[in-house]
């Protein structure tokens, strides 16, 4: 399989095949001169309409880059650099590229570049080189510093919350696995079992069903809240599923909302990934792959694949700006692994070593194979209930003090934040602003840890420690070991028990707020935050004890 290629639309094409008479064009607005990437409608800094494609020199600044060791096609074999190339008309517009004809260990942030195309097909794909200057340019700025997030929180509009009208009730998780190779609907209905039964609840008082995706493609999941009505015979009054809401832990933030307005009394939220099992039937060929040979993705023609690519290129920039090095995140792997080992349900339970994670296997640098979490089957269950109903059930419910939402920076993936995961930065300061706990107030802290680095960004942004200030809290491993200032992960995280996308971080908040964590339980543990995914939008909870 070749690597995907554009799919021409009405509004990229211009873009695609400009290079046919060597030029770089870019949509530009005509009323503020601004460049806007990828194409859209509407000019997001004038709201503007007179938009038209304008041709632009070629010249650019590398603005961030890691190689690829890991990931490719027969048409792109690793190693190869994935890049960010910032336009030098408007440098807000980063356009996600390879570098060619160069040395990867003579390329330096800063350095310039010039575009040359390749031609797939019907496409033009605009790659750069360095120009030969040697005096590097500076980076672009950050449209918002990451000091200065929480001065775009808006205010709470009430002092009555939501997030008081609602508690978790019930967890539960299925078998976790690196190949069940079972149907992924039955693990879906093994962790709703659980979660039923541990709220003290039968499936005729769920009146809600909330889920993330809902898709099934690429081994995510069972196919949503359709599948599993069907499975149950369920009658819910209220449904939530998709994407676009605030990560994995999205769904749960949605229930809480849901029992909140009396749309519904217990809501049954749940998470199922396949993706083990997936990956080993497509090797058989007896599943396709989920990718075409066309993408509208502007990252996937140019090999990067995966969130990976996306995340190495902030991890590399937070490097070069706070001086974080390799040993930084191997630090929160370390943690991870101990903490799996006294956990009997994790993946990856054998120690593991600064030198076993740093001679490591590169996957896409500055990444190796310990700063990548465990693809895994398994599915994970939480019930959010009414607060009046959850007083009467059969364990003392986890109370929820805040949650944080907030879009403040964009969404894209490549125009967004440079030096921390995008869709940590305003969740974190718009969770602070819907409480007067603070961060010395938390016990525990499950934070989403796809990648080593998604884990460091949330614990900047959330302000266990100061902005760049991650090299020193984390050096030792001492303040996030599970009797250190920060308790984190204390489950494994997704980096040694499995990728349960954010899902198994709630479930194990609820578990330490419970006592019952066993072996790995924090004493008296009364607050914890848990986190979902960044990179889409995500969200960030934090949940408290009733005492």
């Amino acid at each position: 399989m070749t690597r995907p290629l554009p799919q021409l639309t009405f509004d990229n094409e211009f873009f695609w095949t400009a290079g046919a008479d060597g030029q770089l064009k870019i949509l530009g607005c005509r009323d503020c001169d601004a460049l806007i990437h990828p194409p859209q409608p509407v000019c997001r800094y004038c709201r503007g309409h007179n938009l038209a494609p304008r041709v632009v020199s070629g010249q650019g600044i590398l603005t961030g880059f890691t190689v690829n060791h890991r990931f490719g096609f027969p048409d792109l074999p690793p190693p190869y650099v994935v890049a960010q190339v910032a336009v030098a008309e408007d440098p807000r517009v980063r356009l996600t590229t390879n570098i060619v004809e160069c040395d990867p260990d003579e390329l330096t942030l800063g350095q310039r570049v010039e575009v040359l195309f390749e031609k797939i097909e019907d496409v033009w794909l605009p790659m750069f080189r360095p120009t030969g200057q040697t005096e590097p340019a500076d980076l672009p700025a950050d449209e918002i510093a990451p000091t200065d997030f929480a001065k775009h929180v808006r205010p709470m509009l009430t002092p009555d919350k939501f997030e008081d009208r609602a508690a978790i009730t019930g967890i539960g998780a299925s078998r976790i696995g690196r190949r069940l190779m079972v149907p992924p609907l039955s693990l879906t209905i093994e962790a709703c079992e659980a979660a039923v039964a541990d709220a003290g609840l039968t499936f005729d008082d769920i009146d809600g069903l909330s889920t993330y995706p809902g898709i099934d493609t690429a081994g995510m999941g069972e196919g949503g809240v359709t599948a599993l009505e069907g499975a149950l015979g369920l009658r819910p009054t209220w449904i939530n599923g998709g994407m676009d809401t605030f990560g994995p832990g999205g769904s749960v933030i949605a229930a809480m909302m849901a029992v909140a307005t009396g749309l519904a009394r217990h809501v049954l939220c749940f998470r199922t990934l396949w993706e083990a099992s997936f990956n080993q039937l497509m090797k058989e060929g007896r599943l396709a792959p989920p990718m075409g040979a066309r993408t509208t993705s502007w990252q996937m023609p140019f090999g990067a694949t995966s969130a990976a690519h996306t995340l190495a290129l902030n991890a590399q920039r937070h490097f070069h700006r706070y001086g974080t090095t390799r040993e930084t995140l191997g630090w929160i792997a370390l943690n991870q692994r101990a903490n799996a080992a006294l956990n009997p349900t994790a993946v990856y339970r054998d120690p593991l070593t600064m030198d076993d994670y740093l001679n490591a296997r590169p996957i896409t640098t500055p990444f190796g194979l310990y700063d990548c979490d465990v693809p895994c089957d398994g599915a994970v269950a939480v019930i959010v209930s009414a607060v009046d109903a959850a007083r009467d059930l059969r364990k003392p419910p986890v109370l929820v003090e805040a949650v944080g939402t907030q879009i403040i920076e964009r969404t894209d993936w490549d125009q967004t934040t440079l030096t921390h995961e995008p869709q940590v930065l305003g969740q974190s300061a718009h969770l602070w602003s819907r409480t007067s706990l603070r961060p010395e107030d938390v016990d525990v802290a499950q934070l989403y840890d796809g990648f080593t680095f998604n884990c460091l960004s949330w614990i900047e942004a959330l302000g266990f420690c100061g902005i760049g200030e991650a090299k020193d809290f984390l050096d030792g491993g001492r303040n996030i070991a599970r009797d250190g200032v920060l308790p984190l992960n204390t489950h494994g995280g997704q980096l040694s028990h499995g990728r349960t996308h954010g899902m198994g971080l709630i479930h194990e908040a609820v578990s330490q707020l419970r006592g019952e964590a066993g072996e790995r339980q924090v004493p008296d543990a009364r607050v914890a935050v848990a986190s979902s995914g960044g990179l889409t939008p995500s969200g960030v909870l934090l949940l408290r004890t009733d005492s």
